[in-house]
């Protein structure tokens, strides 16, 4: 099966080289790596200009910062795989986990494969209110999709790109991963989940999501789950 592999990037500078080569390395014979620039000023844009042309490698640029979701979306329409995969441009996340999410998907036994952060592996120790956050929003979303998760806030959402594709996304920002649970929920898809390792980043080395992402996340929980039925 052959992996398509989106990695949104907005200011990663110092880590988009590492991720992609990591990507590449990830022991997934068969893949490509579609990367969305969201208007980064940091040199981002340069690092991803000067990298050498590759078959695997397709660079797409927004003229304005328009947010994660809208970075996955712009990449949606450009899957040529059989399966898809988000892949965060910092490092706290590892492609490594790839081949054991993929299996499943391979066997038959899954439409979708969540990676959890949460569900027995080794974790740098996140803050607690980081954690916090991720279980409740994890938790109101179990209630009102009737999915039991351990992590629904986790970037590593492993999909079957027909049924990825199939899906009209709207999330511009980090609601993304509310939306997407809920529409894979509706849809009846058979979730796996596996545990995956996880190097939480400070705010300080750049994490960008917060407090206002988690309030936001709790309106497309709410949105996706039960104001929009079909």
């Amino acid at each position: 099966m052959k992996l398509s592999v989106i990695i949104p990037v907005y200011n990663e500078a110092s880590t988009i080289e590492t991720v992609i080569d990591a990507v590449r390395n990830c022991g997934v014979q068969d893949l490509e790596i579609i990367v969305v620039d969201d208007c980064s000023t940091d040199g981002t844009g340069k690092i991803l200009d000067d990298m050498p042309p590759s078959p695997d490698l397709r660079i797409f640029r927004h003229p304005h910062n328009k947010g994660k979701g809208a970075g996955i979306r712009t990449a949606q329409a450009a899957i040529t795989g059989d399966v898809v995969v988000i892949q965060d441009a910092d490092l706290e996340y590892s492609p490594n986990e790839f081949p054991a999410m993929l299996k499943p998907i391979e066997e038959g036994k899954a439409d979708a494969v969540f990676g959890s952060r949460y569900s027995g592996r080794e974790i740098l120790v996140d803050t607690f209110w980081h954690y916090f956050g991720n279980k409740m929003l994890t938790l109101f979303s179990n209630i009102l999709s009737n999915v039991n998760l351990t992590d629904m806030e986790t970037c590593y959402k492993m999909i079957k790109a027909d049924i990825f594709k199939s899906f009209e996304l709207e999330c511009n920002r980090f609601g993304f991963e509310p939306e997407i649970t809920a529409k894979l929920a509706k849809r009846k898809a058979r979730i796996y989940e596996i545990p995956i390792s996880y190097e939480a980043r400070p705010y300080d080395e750049g994490k960008k999501i917060g407090w206002k992402d988690g309030v936001a996340a709790l309106w497309y929980i709410f949105k996706y789950n039960v104001l929009k039925r079909s």
